[in-house]
């Protein structure tokens, strides 16, 4: 077993070989300010930085495509499916990666899921290139998938760092930090069709070679990882009977699944939609970021607004004014009115940031409200605590990976309806009621009169 070294850095004890905390009480104030804030925000910091480019990673298909012009025979909706597809596998690896921050340490696991992004990264700058065959294209866009699994990690080990008071504001910093990839990936594309040329789709992703070593070394270097129980392993299979687990999930479809699927479809759409302005993917590339920063940039206000207001007070009223975008869209379509089309999709990414800010802040504050009932009724307040922490836990990866699939629907929808009536129309009335269905859902079990957890 290593030994127990006094850490300047930290100014905690640490594992000498491991880097590990073997104290950690953030819900004591004294502790907090003297140790726990400088600790919990070097470790934000370099989460952020991961994260971000694991969104960005994820994120490389919503931009390559505009590359992939007719030298590569491949149709619009042909297009949407490589957008859908590492969607689709980095939901699927959100659920171990939550477990993986248990088993292996927070530390050591943004060590490991920021070495993976080199996989995708490497393999398409080596092998896009006119010629390859669209089996071997899914192929590389389900891989980019690593960088979606990032999220669920490192959300999950965040949340065991901060206090609850501030869970909000750090969980939605963490979050927002990463969405912001989205728009990073698409920016350097831009400045890349718009100085190289769409003869070279290569260049964007090796760009993040050097940028996942840094990460990496970021991780080895500076991060800790915290001395707390495993994840016992039916933590997952117990979560999935939380009739909380499947309300959460559903919100988040609503929330990240909007965020995520925009994100990687609205390049697509703006060309195929409004074909004449946008007839170049320089043009298109020009707008494709925008939303993706603001709704990053909107999470952390998410967070912050759920921390003063109740997460579910805010998460409802988000949803309502997200029908309402949905609502501007369909006009705007309707109107084949570009302004006002981008007037609304951009509202839609906005909002869509602050309801994944307080959709996350809600999960810890449901467990968190059962700790304080299971002490009050006689249950050590350790365990307690303890227990709230790893359902919370387990949540934020169910729920994370489950929202992620809202992105997949969101490509697939947007695809089906552009294929059957050439417009988009059908789907952006389906996002209409899926807000209003989450309106509803929150409401009723959240803030309705009389509701109890």
């Amino acid at each position: 077993m290593s030994a127990t070294v006094h850490d300047p850095a930290t100014a905690g004890p640490v594992a000498a070989r491991t880097r590990t905390l073997a104290e950690w009480r953030p819900e004591d104030p004294d502790f907090w300010q003297r140790t726990g804030a400088r600790v919990a925000r070097r470790n934000l910091v370099l989460s952020i930085l991961s994260e971000h480019i694991g969104f960005s990673v994820w994120s490389l298909w919503s931009v390559l495509v505009l590359f992939l012009g007719p030298q590569y025979h491949i149709d619009a909706a042909g297009k949407f499916l490589l957008t859908a597809v590492p969607t689709a596998t980095g939901a699927l690896l959100r659920l171990p990666y939550t477990g993986a921050v248990a088993r292996f340490g927070g530390r050591n696991w943004t060590l490991t899921s920021a070495l993976l992004l080199l996989v995708p990264t490497v393999l398409t700058g080596v092998l896009l290139r006119p010629g390859v065959s669209y089996t071997e294209l899914v192929l590389l866009a389900a891989v980019a998938g690593v960088g979606g699994g990032n999220f669920a990690s490192s959300m999950a080990n965040i949340n065991a760092f901060y206090p609850q008071r501030l869970k909000g504001w750090a969980l939605g910093m963490n979050a927002g930090g990463g969405n912001i990839g989205v728009a990073a990936v698409q920016l350097v594309g831009l400045l890349i069709l718009a100085t190289a040329g769409a003869a070279h789709p290569r260049l964007l992703p090796l760009v993040y070679v050097p940028l996942i070593v840094l990460a990496a070394l970021g991780a080895a270097l500076r991060m800790d990882n915290l001395d707390v129980p495993r994840t016992r392993t039916g933590a997952l299979r117990d979560i999935c009977r939380e009739p909380h687990t499947w309300v959460m999930s559903a919100l988040y479809m609503g929330s990240f699944g909007s965020f995520i699927g925009f994100g990687f479809a609205f390049g697509q759409v703006l060309q195929v939609q409004f074909h004449q302005p946008f007839d170049t993917p320089v043009k298109a590339a020009y707008l494709t970021f925008l939303g993706p920063l603001l709704g990053s940039l909107a999470r952390p206000l998410g967070g912050a607004l759920a921390d003063r207001f109740g997460g579910a007070l805010v998460t409802c009223w988000n949803f309502a004014a997200m029908a309402v975008g949905a609502g501007l869209v369909v006009v705007a379509s309707r109107q084949h009115s570009l302004p006002l089309f981008l007037v609304g999709f951009t509202a839609l990414f906005v909002l869509s940031g602050i309801g994944n800010g307080s959709t996350y802040k809600m999960i810890p504050a449901i467990f968190q409200s059962r700790a304080r009932a299971a002490v009050l009724a006689g249950t050590d307040p350790a365990v307690a605590e303890r227990t709230a922490q790893g359902r919370a836990t387990a949540l934020i990866g169910v729920a994370g990976a489950i929202g992620a699939f809202g992105g997949v629907l969101v490509n697939l929808a947007i695809r089906q309806s552009f294929l059957s009536a050439h417009n988009g129309d059908a789907a952006y009335l389906a996002f209409l009621g899926a807000y209003s269905l989450c309106l509803a859902l929150t409401w009723t079990v959240y803030l309705r009169p009389g509701v109890r957890d």
